[in-house]
């Protein structure tokens, strides 16, 4: 049974405003949720003209509020901008208003440049990205001990410095943890502590299946999870033609052009993009983009949905649609639940 998800950057239209992109965060949500969308994943991005979402916490309380069925979750925390006691309280509290539909997604990417993800770090004390792995073993504890299992089940064991320092509010389940990665890394860290995976296939097409065959292998079951369960997350972009298709693509495949260039700001329009007279090197960047992306009509993207879940192994996926106008990307993803059958959750 193939289950698709929404991942969610709130991008901010040219001419239009953030408010307005999380406005259509949270519409698109109500709308993911009457598909039948299993979950809905918001994005972390600092210093971002594209992008609404810098803080995905809030994002989750809000949608949370918002739907009463769905998944939702973070794609993701990252993690070596924060302290791991203070991520487990967020979650925590947010897994307590919310049982049972949060998801805890985490990465190491900094979300930002260089300089943006300096600002954000905690002064000298900041966490080096070699250290990401027991950022990730400490929030795991903070997450098990806040159920009260504490000492060998979960948790800080006697002697620890952190003994007796618990994530508020203590209660029973902890969120839904994913790792997330476009690499091997992320596999390997996913594997190490038992959590489900999610592959950035929109990010990183050129690692092919090596990541999550990576995963499977080195997986060790965990107190959360006893088999590994991954994912893959795929741009998509869907029209009823295939030109129309094509047309609403052509904002986000300039936008990415930009941003390799370091001059990536808002989406551009339809018109724009379609107006942009490309250099030869631009071009080429173009070509490459496109073939990062799903484009086409609902039985050409769902018969290239299943062939990738073939390739990879995978039958969930994690669906990012961009487009200019709000309306084509809600159409979008209504035109590919219906291409799956999908129905809504209980």
């Amino acid at each position: 049974m193939v289950t698709l998800s929404v991942l969610d950057q709130s991008p901010i239209a040219k001419g239009g405003t953030a408010a307005a992109a999380l406005r259509n965060t949270v519409d698109l949500a109500r709308v993911a949720e009457r598909l039948g969308y299993q979950r809905y994943w918001l994005a972390e991005h600092h210093n971002s003209l594209a992008f609404a979402g810098s803080a995905p916490e809030i994002m989750i309380a809000t949608v949370a509020a918002a739907t009463s069925t769905i998944n939702v979750g973070s794609a993701g925390v990252m993690l070596p901008h924060y302290a791991p006691l203070k991520v487990a309280e967020l979650f925590r509290l947010l897994e307590t208003l919310y049982p049972g539909r949060i998801d805890l997604g985490v990465g190491r990417a900094p979300g930002s440049d260089q300089r943006t993800s300096r600002a954000l770090q905690p002064g000298p004390q900041a966490y080096p990205i070699d250290v990401f792995p027991q950022q990730v073993e400490m929030l795991i504890q903070f997450l098990e001990d806040s159920t009260g299992l504490g000492g060998e089940a979960g948790g800080f064991p006697i002697g620890h410095p952190y003994t007796g320092i618990h994530a508020m509010p203590r209660g029973p389940g902890i969120p839904n943890l994913w790792m997330l990665g476009s690499g091997g890394d992320g596999a390997t860290h996913a594997a190490q502590f038992g959590m489900a995976y999610c592959f950035a296939h929109f990010i990183n097409q050129d690692a092919g299946t090596a990541p999550l065959e990576l995963y499977r292998r080195l997986f060790r079951p965990s107190r959360e999870r006893s088999s590994p369960l991954d994912s893959i997350a795929v741009a998509v972009t869907v029209a009823p033609t295939e030109e129309e298709a094509e047309r609403l693509a052509a904002p986000r495949n300039l936008w990415i052009v930009n941003l390799l260039q370091h001059k990536a700001g808002a989406f551009p329009s339809v018109e724009e993009a379609l107006a942009y007279d490309y250099s030869h090197e631009e071009r080429l960047m173009l070509e490459a983009v496109k073939k990062r992306g799903l484009i086409g009509t609902p039985q050409q993207v769902r018969g290239r949905l299943l062939a990738l879940g073939e390739e990879y192994g995978v039958d969930d996926f994690v669906i990012l649609t961009i487009t200019h106008d709000h309306a084509d990307r809600v159409r979008s993803y209504e035109l590919l639940a219906k291409a799956f059958g999908l129905t809504p959750l209980a």
